[in-house]
């Protein structure tokens, strides 16, 4: 079981906008950093734009934060880029005159259910900034490593 990796993604294209780069915000850009396919960026870059994350302009390439990374939590992010409701999926049609299969569902949506919202709550902990912090302090390990 995964997160899908576009929420990681997510966090990677508004990292890279919070780090500025230079003022080059283009699709193809982050598409790069991120190494991946520009439309992949374009797609997520609108989900964070109609979740009011992300600034653009139609026609002008490159995007901006829509508001300070300190105030962009991860469950915000979250929220933006996953169209379920549902991190966790069960099974449609268990059986129902099995003494397992007629109960598995309610009792599984109830500790899916849990486990989403203590999920969201510790992603709700960390904002934009965290991440660009831990970032800043990745790259200056390995810089200092090869110096």
């Amino acid at each position: 079981m995964a997160i899908p990796s576009r929420y990681a993604v997510a966090i990677h294209i508004l990292t890279f906008l919070e780090n500025g780069n230079g003022g080059d915000t283009t699709s193809d850009t982050i598409a790069q950093s991120v190494g991946t396919n520009p439309a992949i960026v374009r797609t997520l870059t609108g989900k964070l734009r109609k979740a009011g994350l992300v600034l653009t302009r139609q026609g002008v390439p490159g995007a901006s934060l829509a508001k300070p990374a300190t105030e962009i939590l991860l469950s915000d992010i979250y929220r933006a880029i996953e169209d379920s409701d549902c991190l966790f999926n069960v099974h449609d049609h268990p059986k129902q005159d099995c003494s397992v299969g007629m109960g598995i569902l309610p009792a599984l949506e109830c500790i899916f259910a849990q486990a989403q919202t203590a999920l969201e709550a510790k992603l709700g902990e960390f904002s934009l900034a965290d991440v660009m912090k831990q970032v800043r302090g990745e790259c200056q390990k390995k810089m200092s490593l090869t110096n």
